[in-house]
């Protein structure tokens, strides 16, 4: 994502998500506890330009994303977006699925590492939320279920069939998005869709304190390695070492490289600056 911009300011006020920027962390919160955080359409649309314009800030190295309450996300509101959709045409319908894809590229495509801190349920557009994720936290509450044929869509929603094979493997991305059953925190972990176990009511926590670790460490090359674990899923391994040897050769030039030199002959810790 460029840091460069036109004549648009930063939004100042969101109306949909809760936002908190602290010493280079982002914290976003889906902040519907009445309702599970279900997303509505404006809810989509902010997380969609909140993460473009966090993406040109060089003052966030990490973003948590977290729910307010009981659960994480329960996916799309029922009534507001599944009812509403009913009444949609062909080209309204596209428009609004492509924007909720649009969030999810934009958690992939973000410069820094992006923490799902889930606790209860992550159902539906919640689970994908939290699969293109570059970790989860996760305390023994959370659950996960991909239910979109349950509502008789296709399980390969929001990027959904690209994501979860590469996560979990094929065999158990297809029970996962063809049956639509939850998936239990034991289980997720097991499978590789949990990357750290929090202690019960702590996955905030230790989402924040992952979160404060990546944002005190080299940020450049976070953004490069995330770069890089997106780019080469696709690609032969001609391609992918290549890429890697050029990379490789940026960040040589960088002033963290030389830091850390500098800090390992004095003894002492490296001043990550990030460039």
């Amino acid at each position: 994502m460029s840091p460069f911009t036109g004549s648009a300011v930063p939004t100042e006020n969101w109306q949909h998500i809760r936002l908190d920027v602290t010493g280079g962390v982002a914290t976003v919160t889906l902040d519907r506890p009445e309702k599970l955080n279900a997303l509505t359409f404006g809810a989509y649309a902010d997380l969609r330009d909140l993460l473009a314009e966090l993406s040109r800030s060089r003052a966030v190295r990490a973003l948590v994303l977290a729910g307010e309450g009981r659960g994480f996300c329960s996916g799309g509101d029922v009534d507001e977006i599944i009812g509403a959709t009913l009444g949609m045409d062909t080209g309204r319908l596209l428009d609004f699925n492509r924007m909720t894809g649009q969030v999810v590229r934009a958690v992939r495509e973000a410069p820094f590492p992006v923490i799902a801190a889930v606790h209860g349920v992550a159902a539906g557009a919640g689970a994908v939320l939290a699969l293109a994720a570059d970790f989860r936290v996760a305390d023994p509450s959370a659950r996960f279920a991909f239910l979109f044929t349950r509502v008789g869509l296709s399980g390969g929603d929001m990027g959904a069939a690209y994501l979860l094979p590469r996560v979990v493997g094929l065999g158990h991305a297809t029970r996962l998005l063809m049956l639509g059953e939850p998936v239990r925190a034991p289980e997720a972990e097991r499978i590789g869709l949990i990357s750290l176990m929090a202690d019960e009511g702590r996955a905030d926590t230790a989402a924040q304190d992952l979160a404060r670790r990546l944002a005190d460490g080299p940020a450049l090359a976070h953004a490069q390695t995330k770069a890089l674990l997106t780019a080469e899923l696709d690609m032969p391994l001609a391609a992918a070492v290549e890429l890697d040897a050029s990379t490789q050769a940026l960040l040589m030039n960088s002033s963290d490289y030389a830091e850390f030199h500098a800090a390992f002959t004095e003894k002492r810790p490296p001043e990550w600056q990030g460039r």
